[in-house]
């Protein structure tokens, strides 16, 4: 008998964590293993989509402001600075709340890039994916969106990719005109769009005196929501001592009203007047910031009061993220 020959198997294409498809689970992987892709990259995919990063912006500049812009603001801008300086042909690289079109993301006829913080991220890791977005909006061609896909598992985050020395410093807007470079000389279409998405905006202010505290107008009443980075139990317990001394508000006729979780930090929030404007909580805001240091300092055990000042501020979160 002739001698058997061995077998061998032609070498198939292996593709990268960001180019594999989801398919059936069943299925046979698109990068070729062999394996089912449930058993393959599809493990990847499920992990990267269920391990949720509690706090996606820690370790960048402006936290605080990181989340409120996710959450909280409906028109604002921040320049945003990379580790490794502009690539050739971007003169910019600018977050922005949201983009037309909900796009993740989008290169300009000029080269500048805007990235979109207020999308739905495939992972349980916001970072991650906004990364993703803005690498491949610095290799995108000039005038096209970005569209959004599942970021690769092992893929660098925001962390990664800006320089975690310079500031970060939201410009909050009055509406969306920065969506486009002249609004005042926009086809009827894009004014139109800009009106509505205009019109649909709840009027914002970044208070000048303390970090990450929004004021906002809503038909009834004012509010202000206040970003802070302390430990949630800390803050509560410090809360909870000035609430029960009477020195939570922040004047005649506010009210600390509970508070909201997003991306693993705490925002108070205050109902105000409708008279009360955001010139008028800056002197309160930074009154009440000394307050609260002073709160966050002590580590005696809560009196029964308190205790129960703590209690009903923790039946009023409502978690956002």
């Amino acid at each position: 008998m002739a001698k058997k020959r061995p077998q061998t198997k032609a070498k198939r294409p292996q593709l990268t964590d960001g180019e594999i498809p989801v398919v059936g689970a069943r299925e046979p992987c698109p990068c070729g293993s062999g394996r089912r892709y449930k058993a393959c990259h599809g493990r990847t995919a499920a992990h990267a989509a269920t391990e949720l990063v509690q706090r996606p912006f820690e370790g960048l500049p402006g936290e605080c402001d990181w989340v409120a812009l996710r959450e909280l603001v409906p028109a604002a801008t921040a320049e945003l600075t990379l580790k490794d300086g502009l690539p050739e042909g971007v003169p910019s690289v600018r977050l922005a709340t949201v983009l037309p079109m909900a796009w993740p993301a989008l290169r300009r006829d000029d080269g500048s890039v805007l990235i979109g913080l207020q999308n739905d991220t495939a992972s349980g890791d916001i970072s991650r994916d906004l990364a993703d977005t803005l690498r491949r909006a610095l290799a995108a061609e000039p005038g096209n969106p970005v569209q959004g896909r599942r970021a690769p598992a092992d893929g660098p985050r925001l962390q990664d990719l800006l320089d975690l020395e310079a500031p970060f410093e939201p410009v909050v807007h009055e509406g969306f005109e920065f969506w486009v470079p002249d609004a005042e000389n926009a086809t009827a279409e894009v004014t139109a769009s800009l009106e509505r998405a205009n019109a649909a905006a709840i009027p914002t202010v970044r208070l000048q005196g303390v970090d990450a505290a929004y004021w906002c107008r809503t038909p009834e009443k004012n509010h202000l929501r206040w970003v802070m980075p302390h430990p949630e139990e800390h803050l509560l317990d410090a809360l909870a001592r000035l609430h029960a001394a009477g020195t939570s508000s922040l004047g005649e006729g506010t009210r600390l009203v509970g508070s909201f979780r997003a991306h693993g930090l705490t925002v108070p929030v205050w109902d105000l007047p409708s008279e009360f404007g955001a010139q008028d909580a800056e002197k309160p805001a930074a009154e009440f910031a000394e307050r609260l240091a002073a709160a966050l300092r002590s580590d005696a055990p809560l009196t029964t009061e308190e205790r129960r000042a703590r209690g009903g501020l923790t039946n009023r979160q409502v978690t956002l993220s």
